[in-house]
């Protein structure tokens, strides 16, 4: 009688693979809600695992990990030998069938009241795969941890306290430790070709810290914004979310369309660029257009953002020259982040910036933060200067290269038909395109119950035109990893 009832319980839900919620989470929830219900008596016992997944046409691991979390919980209870059961201890008051009285009419919650920026953080990452603590294959933004000489780094931490005991106590500069700024200034003059004294570069935190700054200081809200279209959704976010008019700009094989930014809105006074490896397609923007980009800037008096994303790690030939570098009217602010370089946990970026903007954004960043690790930066400092940074982009950029070939080899063999991935010339990721139209969303999360992590293209994309593919990161997982993971994802594909 108590299976009859469950099943006939069970048998209305549905679960909804259009929908963002995991389809663990949505049955968790419904079978959650019966008991709440009434529908799920104490003492009843639900169908097996196997037989449930069937019946839903899921995987039996979906059903699973929907029990685990409801047994954590309390609302189900597992015998041995025996199956899975409504707990006896779910209180009766909770119940709403097992009301013998008459219900208490409680008052309708008021909704609740966010501040318009919650609201513009909470539609933009509505969707956003947030990062993992237990980092899975095809994670992006995460370089090759294996690869970092932590000894090192250990060494010249213990060094740092024993040195300067003091100075890691205190506030410091907030514009950063000078060394560290010395250090970046002649790294970015050699590899980048950039035009950079010491003191134009500010040490910040990250890439979204360097991004707000800049906009405090030259933009009020209304003002007009191009952004690269699909493009980053984080920058996205900051840019809404103080007021700003962000109009996404189409890219095509050279970069970002200037005459279509021209034409959309004319009066911007910021663009935001990734011109040396487009995030998160991997185009590089040409010379022409480049220049075509600051010439606009020169004449509109507009300012140029340019966020050096991955530019470290370029498989042919050397890292391109900067747009900075060709910039003669101080008009570009140069952005460069250290976390996706060596790892995530270290929090520390810099911008190298026109003179005249050195002291408003310092001032800026004090009232709003102040200074970055100065223990970090001193390691860093002296990290660069020993000439392990240097040692360690090549290490990197190596390896990245061996497991961009190793992903795209075992793409050939396990997702031929099912997902097309051609190779990249610097960054580390991949982009995957579908033959046929696929919900990019949907094949996420079934990746995600499958033990994978991959990264919906769609979710970058802000204007109407919606590309739909895969963001597969390979550069922190050895060619192991990834053969065997690759299969995983062909079964989220099928």
């Amino acid at each position: 009688m108590a299976r009859q009832s469950a099943e006939i319980a069970l048998a209305g839900i549905a679960l909804d693979q259009r929908l963002s919620i995991p389809l663990y989470r949505q049955l968790y929830n419904k079978i959650r809600n019966s008991i709440l219900q009434g529908q799920l008596r104490n003492g009843t016992r639900l169908p097996a695992s196997r037989i449930f997944a069937e019946q839903l046409n899921v995987s039996r691991n979906t059903v699973t990990l929907a029990f685990d979390q409801l047994v954590i919980e309390g609302y189900l209870k597992g015998k041995i030998g025996s199956g899975t059961y409504v707990s006896d201890d779910v209180p009766e008051r909770l119940l709403q069938a097992s009301i013998g009285k008459p219900s208490v009419t409680l008052p309708c919650p008021r909704p609740l009241k966010l501040s318009n920026r919650a609201e513009v953080f909470s539609r933009v990452f509505s969707l956003y795969n947030k990062q993992l603590e237990n980092i899975r294959p095809f994670q992006i933004d995460v370089p090759a941890l294996d690869a970092f000489p932590y000894d090192v780094w250990m060494k010249l931490t213990n060094q740092a306290w024993r040195s300067y005991p003091r100075l890691t106590l205190e506030y410091g500069d907030p514009e950063g430790y000078k060394p560290l700024r010395e250090a970046l200034a002649e790294y970015l003059r050699m590899h980048r070709a950039a035009h950079c004294e010491p003191d134009q570069v500010i040490i910040i935190d990250n890439s979204q810290q360097g991004v707000d700054l800049v906009a405090r200081v030259l933009l009020e809200p209304g003002d007009g914004v191009w952004m690269e279209d699909p493009g980053c959704i984080e920058t996205q976010a900051v840019f809404l979310n103080a007021g700003y008019r962000v109009t996404p700009i189409a890219i095509d094989a050279e970069g970002l369309q200037v005459e279509v930014g021209k034409k959309k809105d004319p009066k911007a006074r910021l663009v935001y660029i990734t011109p040396s490896y487009q995030y998160p397609l991997g185009s590089t923007m040409s010379l022409a257009r480049r220049l075509q980009l600051l010439e606009w800037v020169r004449a509109s008096r507009a300012w140029v953002l340019e966020d050096d994303y991955d530019s470290e790690f370029r498989f042919v030939g050397h890292p391109l020259a900067s747009l900075q570098g060709l910039d003669v009217d101080n008009r570009v602010i140069y952005l460069g982040t250290l976390s996706r370089i060596l790892f995530p946990s270290l929090h520390l970026a810099y911008m190298v910036v026109p003179h005249a903007l050195v002291g408003p954004l310092s001032a800026t960043k004090v009232a709003i933060g102040r200074q970055s690790s100065i223990i970090d930066q001193i390691v860093l400092a002296r990290f660069i200067e020993e000439g392990h940074f240097g040692r360690h982009i090549r290490r990197v950029r190596v390896l990245c290269q061996e497991r961009q070939e190793a992903l795209l080899d075992a793409a050939r063999r396990e997702l031929g038909g099912l997902l097309t991935i051609k190779p990249m010339q610097c960054g580390m990721h991949l982009v995957g395109r579908f033959p046929r139209n696929v919900d990019d969303r949907c094949v996420c999360e079934k990746a995600n119950l499958s033990g994978v992590v991959a990264h919906p293209l769609s979710q970058y994309c802000m204007g109407k035109k919606i590309e739909r593919g895969l963001l597969l990161g390979f550069a922190a997982f050895t060619e192991r990893e990834i053969r065997k993971a690759v299969p995983l994802l062909a079964k989220s594909l099928t």
